[in-house]
């Protein structure tokens, strides 16, 4: 019977593959191999092998230095030439690497004769099926997000409106120190989100604008925070919207139908049932209401507000993994982590979003989320 491929990989980075195959959390390049079932090695530089030994789940934990390792400046070719040595040691020519192994890796593993097979798919589908330590570690990160919303939306709550911008203590309240505020408040907990969007309008029309400068009064400000375990590694991920100020019929509107939007999205969802056609119930409603999307079939008017993007996509060690609820065919499974989040968009004016995250069950949709919805920031206190 031919050999199976041992499974290769080399982190990158904090690479998410990595870690779920180790739980060892690194920056630094470092090499697992996997042989078979209870057949694996982690291979670390000796500052981290006690680190290693102590934290990851890798059955041997090595030295590099004791299984020929040679400094060179090319650490892609280092690297590589280990692998195929470690591979060697077990009469291995064969090994199967992650799409997400970098060029630079493939190409010196190619070069020091390792026969590779690209497994596009690894892990995919262990990782859509959230174990139950994997959705509560979900769920504590989708409470921290909705603590660190809390905290930016109580801040614009106690904003004064001076010249149609928001001022706190005595200077303009900007993106900046709402941002710092909110991941302050992830830090105090163990969690941190460097990318979140505190967007204000009329910018927070392009769904992923981050925010920076002054928050305008009476306008549309998305909160968008997808925090991180410290600890855990795993993610939430939360957007409220929210309007200092009058709110304009426009904006009400908008709001209510992502709202409705939300809801049937969330009623659509249950084992089974395929991405596409929840989305395309998201895309239905906001259509009803007068709105329009991109999506095929869904388009409405172009001089309306849109929804420029899907209704929603899996979380868990990456903020963006799958399952996706978007115009394609893939069943949900219980075990899913999903986030639902409508928008609609309308450049010179700005967007609103709304998304919880949660859990497909055997019978439904378990949420994860329960902060208040509201438009109005005095309803988060």
């Amino acid at each position: 019977m031919e050999q199976a491929p041992a499974l290769l990989l080399i982190n990158a980075g904090e690479d998410s593959e990595f870690f779920y195959a180790t739980r060892f959390l690194t920056e630094d390049p470092a090499l697992y191999i996997r042989f078979g079932e209870g057949d694996d090695v982690l291979v670390l530089n000796v500052m981290e092998i006690e680190r290693g030994r102590q934290t990851s789940t890798a059955s041997q934990v090595v030295d590099r230095a004791e299984h020929g390792w040679r400094e060179d400046l090319d650490g892609y070719q280092a690297w590589a030439q280990l692998a195929a040595g470690l591979l060697r040691e077990r009469g291995q020519a064969r090994a199967r690497v992650s799409g997400r192994l970098p060029a630079a890796y493939y190409e010196e593993l190619r070069s020091a004769d390792v026969d590779l097979e690209l497994d596009k798919a690894l892990f995919v589908a262990q990782r859509r099926r959230k174990s139950a330590e994997e959705a509560d570690w979900i769920h504590a990160a989708q409470r921290a997000a909705e603590a660190a919303c809390a905290e930016i939306v109580n801040q614009l709550a106690a904003a004064e409106v001076k010249d149609g911008d928001l001022w706190a203590d005595g200077r303009p309240l900007t993106s900046e120190r709402l941002l710092t505020a909110g991941q302050a408040a992830l830090n105090q907990i163990g969690y941190s989100c460097d990318d979140m969007i505190v967007a204000g309008s009329p910018l927070c029309a392009m769904p992923h604008w981050r925010g920076e400068g002054p928050i305008l009064a009476n306008a549309p400000v998305i909160i968008d925070i997808f925090p991180r375990g410290r600890v855990s590694r795993y993610h939430g991920d939360l957007t409220r919207t929210v309007v200092v100020g009058e709110t304009s019929a426009d904006v009400q509107r908008m709001h209510l139908a992502c709202l409705d939007a939300l809801a049937a999205a969330i009623a659509a969802i249950r084992p089974g049932v395929n991405g596409r056609a929840i989305h395309e119930a998201a895309c239905k409603v906001l259509v009803g209401h007068g709105f329009g999307t991109v999506t095929p079939g869904f388009e409405g008017s172009p001089e309306v507000a849109l929804m420029t993007h899907s209704t929603g996509h899996g979380v868990g060690l990456d903020v963006h993994e799958l399952p996706v609820l978007r115009p394609v065919d893939m069943l949900l499974e219980e075990g899913d982590v999903v986030t639902v989040e409508p928008g609609l968009y309308k450049e010179g004016l700005g967007g609103v979003r709304v998304e919880d995250t949660g859990i497909v069950t055997a019978d439904g949709f378990r949420n994860f989320t329960s902060l208040t919805r509201s438009l109005d920031p005095k309803a988060y206190r």
